[in-house]
């Protein structure tokens, strides 16, 4: 039997590619406005309502995935002999791959010759999505599930988030930051940069006066820290600003011409956290 490649919604890759290269996404869930939504890419509840009920003054919450339904999900492969790969959401950020890490242990003590890694991406949005593509460039190679495994254990710190938001509101409500502050960052134009640190968790490294600015030093970054960016496949997430997402893809292309620039909505998840106005690029570097 083969190897699936198993990760979670938060992953934002375009639901084209997850098709095409059979990926098996488990969901997040999460509450608008009294309703519980699947994170299904926008099939439930469009991407464009999610943000319009955020700019309207909604406050989303989210549930993490519970050791229950990942093991009903694991177990969908296991029981088909197959080996399987989880590449899993930031545990700095969610219980979620702790909960992954419980449905192993269960499956594993159940059937012991079950063929099931569990991966811890230190990673959130198209950070996790990036592995999972190179997970699946390498099964397509005919590379081995160990190989896949240790490739991804190896790199995975190389993967780098650098994004903006647009308010600091939702960092605000989501207890990142002070309410004296947002207020005088909002004052000031202040526009946040941000990225996932080596530990998995949220760090804010600069703050920039000015949306293009921000959105510039973004593309400075990149320059800097990507690792031959002619030969990778480069992400652009953004909280429905596709204005703004298409803005960092031409200051890209302006100096570099990547393997490919893919650009895609990010999801409710991670939304619910950064808000409307989200823009970041994705890709591998010596180090984050």
């Amino acid at each position: 039997m083969g190897t699936t490649i198993i990760t979670d919604s938060n992953c934002d890759l375009p639901v084209e590619y997850i098709s095409q290269n059979n990926i098996h996404i488990i969901p997040f869930t999460y509450q608008l406005n009294g309703i519980t939504y699947t994170d299904d890419f926008g099939n439930s509840l469009s991407h464009k309502d999610f943000y319009n009920a955020l700019r309207n003054g909604s406050m989303p919450t989210t549930a993490q995935i519970t050791p229950y339904i990942f093991e009903k999900e694991f177990e969908k492969f296991i029981s088909k002999g197959e080996s399987v790969i989880y590449i899993g959401f930031s545990s700095a950020l969610s219980e979620t791959f702790n909960c992954s890490v419980l449905a192993r242990n269960e499956i594993v003590e159940a059937h012991p010759e079950a063929d099931l890694t569990v991966i811890d991406s230190k990673s959130a949005s198209i950070g996790q999505g990036l592995l999972v593509y190179y997970a699946c460039e390498m099964l397509r190679q005919g590379k081995s599930k160990q190989e896949i495994v240790d490739w991804i254990e190896s790199n995975k710190l190389k993967v780098n988030h650098w994004f903006t938001i647009d308010s600091l509101e939702h960092l605000k409500r989501g207890g990142r930051i002070s309410a004296t502050s947002a207020a005088i960052g909002d004052l000031l134009v202040v526009k946040p940069v941000l990225i996932v640190s080596n530990d998995g968790s949220l760090s804010a490294v600069k703050r920039i006066r000015g949306r293009k600015k921000s959105i510039k030093t973004l593309f400075e970054e990149f320059k800097a820290r990507a690792i031959k960016p002619e030969e990778q496949m480069i992400y652009i997430a953004h909280g429905d600003c596709l204005e703004d997402a298409e803005y960092l893809k031409s200051l890209i292309l302006s100096e570099i011409t990547p393997k490919d620039i893919v650009i895609n909505i990010l999801g409710p998840i991670i939304g619910t956290h950064t808000g409307p106005g989200m823009v970041g690029v994705f890709f591998l570097g010596k180090e984050r």
